[in-house]
């Protein structure tokens, strides 16, 4: 068994699972951390509507094209850039599925669909593709609304790496592999290629296993993987939660005693607890509301904006400020606040008990019913004609780099009475902000992580009792800023894999075995003699039919039976397969190949007049291409000559 990691972020993950003959994907994240590294865009082409203060890079007289110089920090001035899952560590053809644990988690999924070869299964829950298909087209929506003057590619030029700070130096060695966003006909592309399931439902890929999605409790319709074998059973568990808000609580039964954990998602804000950060969220924003000021939050269009939402209507509520209006802006806001009110059996049974009311789930539905929380798709779309100060304005992106919150920058950056609040976790503010610097209005620090924290994920670990366990280097090792917290890890008595950045990472898993199906007829057959107690041998003569990983052993033919009742009948082949003399072997049986070296020490033998490949693996060969059964008989022939016979 084999574990590919694609990602650079244990937030953002993608894993390859190599089990049996299956390949499998688990998630596909989009780094966004490459954003602030990039200057906040206009929706005009000038820079200088956002007051900000830019300066040429220059070094040693030579002005660097694409670089910019804002309040000591140097930014690259064009269109922004991510950092996508490295699919050239593998080839994207083998992968036979893809599993999708949230929407947050999937927002890379053009990129992995456009891979050249990519044939693969995509498996989520109906509220992460729908959800996840919102999260894609407001981030579209956003670049494609930034003036395309400028690519800003020369900074990326190795030949001029002399030349940048060393934040830059560090960023560039990874950003050659940034990728320019995807488009809007790509994301539409991807999601159609996506085949819903619902919790607890298993499903067979290729035959040789079942993938199960339990919900994790993170977000609607988050979810859990339980990968299972005929004998092994392999969890993958993303982001989850044991608190209790809008989601379906996590479901940690059916991840029980298992062989293998694969480990990621743990929370980016190991010293803040949820709840606080609410509470400090509220109070924040009533206490600028009532000193007369606005209050900015960037956000993302779904999960914790509608916490945010019920939390603070009711806060302003008890302060006596009700009449205070809250407006959310987003391309996809209609459609957000349309589809949590619809998927009511994916949420947590206090918000599931509503709809039998009836009423709505969340408060934002009667919230938007009173005006007193207002949606728009843009600031252009009837925003201004409808806005009253003061009050709390919810959009993205909550980089910071692009979308409607740049214009609110803009606007209420210079006034001390006006608050932004940080609530995203995904960010660190202090670099959200630089190239804004310097500003005036109030700046809280809120985040809000509902993920599990080292102590729950150590404590539920234990109570999983899993075989193996492979986290993130990142969870093994305190944070960077606290070195002697050693508590803000994955504990050391759980002896976790750690997982480095372009790892593949070969685990050790004992008793690789496969079921076989035997037809009712030849189990009649089978007179098993007892050698120990309770432990029965038999020797089974049979056709063995293998098809999609399932195996089938049916009753020999009559003139097969034969032929094994002579000299052949107690004759099995095994060991190693020397590739020279199987070669002969061919050559002998009028088959004319030629032996290659593949990945992973695998062999290749080409059969051009056959068109036909021939795949030696460490325990199996498979024949792929245009074999007919002669062929494929010659081969097998071949094969049999060239291993040792047990009589």
């Amino acid at each position: 068994m084999k574990l590919y990691n694609l990602s650079t972020h244990p937030n953002r993950p993608c894993y390859v699972l190599r089990l049996k003959d299956v390949c499998i994907m688990l998630d596909c994240g989009l780094d966004v951390s490459s954003l602030s590294f990039f200057l906040p865009c206009s929706l005009v082409s000038n820079t200088g509507n956002l007051n900000l203060s830019l300066k040429p890079f220059t070094v040693s007289g030579t002005t660097l094209q694409g670089l910019k110089v804002c309040d000591g920090g140097v930014f690259v001035d064009g269109v922004p850039e991510f950092s996508v899952p490295d699919t050239n560590m593998l080839d994207m053809s083998e992968v036979d599925v893809l599993l999708l644990s949230n929407y947050h988690c999937m927002l890379a999924l053009p990129y992995v669909t456009q891979s050249l070869g990519f044939r693969g299964i995509i498996l989520c829950t109906e509220p992460t593709m729908h959800i996840g298909r919102l999260y894609m087209e407001e981030l579209v929506d956003y670049v494609e609304k930034i003036p395309k003057l400028n690519r800003a590619s020369y900074w990326k030029d190795p030949a001029n790496f002399k030349h940048l700070t060393s934040g830059l130096q560090e960023a560039v060695s990874s950003a050659l592999s940034w990728r320019q966003c995807y488009s809007a006909s790509a994301v539409h592309e991807s999601i159609h290629q996506v085949e819903v399931v619902a919790f607890d439902e298993s499903k067979e890929v290729f035959g040789g296993l079942k993938v199960t999605a339990v919900s994790s409790g993170y977000c609607i319709g988050s979810c859990n993987w339980i990968i299972q074998s005929d004998c092994k059973k392999i969890v993958y568990l993303s982001a989850s939660s044991t608190l209790t808000t809008h989601p379906k609580p996590m479901d940690q039964n059916p991840l029980k005693m298992s062989d293998l954990v694969v480990l990621s998602c743990l929370t980016q804000t190991p010293l803040s607890n949820p709840d606080s950060m609410i509470g400090d969220f509220c109070i924040n924003a009533a206490l600028t509301l009532k000193n007369g000021g606005n209050v900015l939050v960037p956000c993302y269009p779904s999960g914790v904006v509608y916490d945010l939402f019920e939390c603070l209507s009711g806060h302003l509520d008890n302060c006596g400020l009700s009449q205070m209006p809250m407006y959310f802006i987003s391309p996809v806001a209609n459609s957000s606040l349309a589809y949590s009110n619809i998927y009511a059996e994916w949420l947590s049974s206090v918000k599931q008990s509503k709809v039998y009311l009836p009423e709505a789930p969340f408060p934002h539905a009667e919230l938007v019913k009173s005006n007193r929380l207002k949606h728009f798709s843009s600031i252009s779309a009837g925003f201004h004609s409808e806005m009253r100060t003061p009050c709390v304005v919810f959009t993205g992106h909550p980089s910071l780099r692009f979308g409607d919150v740049v214009h609110f920058m803009w606007l209420w950056s210079k006034s001390s009475q006006n608050t932004i609040i940080f609530t995203v976790p995904d960010f660190p503010f202090a670099e959200t902000l630089a190239p804004y610097q310097p500003i005036s209005m109030k700046v809280c620090h809120c985040p809000i992580d509902t993920s599990l924290s080292f102590a729950q994920s150590n404590k539920l670990i234990r109570e999983l009792s899993p075989r193996l366990l492979v986290a993130p280097n990142q969870y093994t090792v305190p944070p960077f800023l606290h070195p002697q917290r050693t508590e803000l890890t994955v504990d050391a008595d759980l002896s976790p894999i750690a997982l480095h950045k372009n790892d593949v990472l070969k685990i050790p898993m004992e008793g690789d075995y496969q079921q076989i199906e035997m037809v009712p007829e030849l189990a009649d057959s089978v007179v098993p003699q007892e050698v120990l107690p309770g432990i029965g041998v038999a020797m089974v003569t049979g056709t063995l039919i293998g098809k999609d990983s399932k195996y089938i052993m049916q009753t020999a033919s009559e003139n097969e039976a034969g032929r094994k009742r002579g000299s052949l009948a107690r004759t099995y082949a095994y060991g190693a397969l020397d590739i020279q003399e199987f070669i002969v072997c061919l050559k002998k049986q009028g088959i004319f190949g030629k032996a290659e070296e593949g990945k992973n020490g695998q062999i290749i033998i080409d059969l051009p007049h056959d068109d036909t490949l021939i795949t030696v693996e460490n325990n199996s060969t498979h024949v792929f291409g245009q074999a007919n059964d002669i062929l494929r008989v010659k081969i097998k022939d071949a094969l049999l000559q060239c291993l040792a016979k047990l009589h």
